[in-house]
């Protein structure tokens, strides 16, 4: 995709990485320089900001980012989730992540015994799970 077709709240990969952009700005060059486009974006795994300027000609890739919700069944002893899609296909190769969502599923799901949801994104071979949110009963 070219630069100067990307918008805020796009994906784009920097440096390999998927990235959620936060803030764009355009710059004008002298007469016959081209014009640079300045990306601010946000690692969507790690939550690292990263930076790139580029001339708003040249092509960026995009990840492709899908989200699905899981039902989560189960949290194994050695940390990884245990989900079912909505077709009943299960998935056990996402771990459970760390920090705030990671504290919020042992509290919900382990700790009050609450049916969760979950939200995975997945974007060049990696995947992360997002969100957690009590199953609608």
């Amino acid at each position: 995709m070219q630069c100067s077709a990307l918008r805020k709240n796009g994906f784009v990969v920097i440096k390999g990485r998927p990235c959620k952009i936060v803030d764009m700005s355009t710059s004008k060059t002298g007469k016959h320089g081209h014009a640079k486009v300045h990306l601010v974006a946000i690692d969507i795994f790690t939550g690292k900001k990263l930076e790139e300027l580029c001339p708003s000609t040249h092509n960026m890739d995009v990840p492709n980012v899908t989200r699905r919700e899981y039902q989560l069944l189960d949290v194994t002893d050695d940390g990884f989730l245990s989900l079912m899609d909505d077709n009943g296909g299960t998935k056990d190769d996402v771990k459970v992540p760390d920090g705030e969502v990671g504290d919020r599923i042992n509290k919900m799901f382990t700790d009050e015994g609450k049916d969760c949801n979950v939200v995975i994104l997945t974007a060049m071979g990696e995947q992360a799970c997002m969100e957690v949110k009590e199953a609608p009963k």
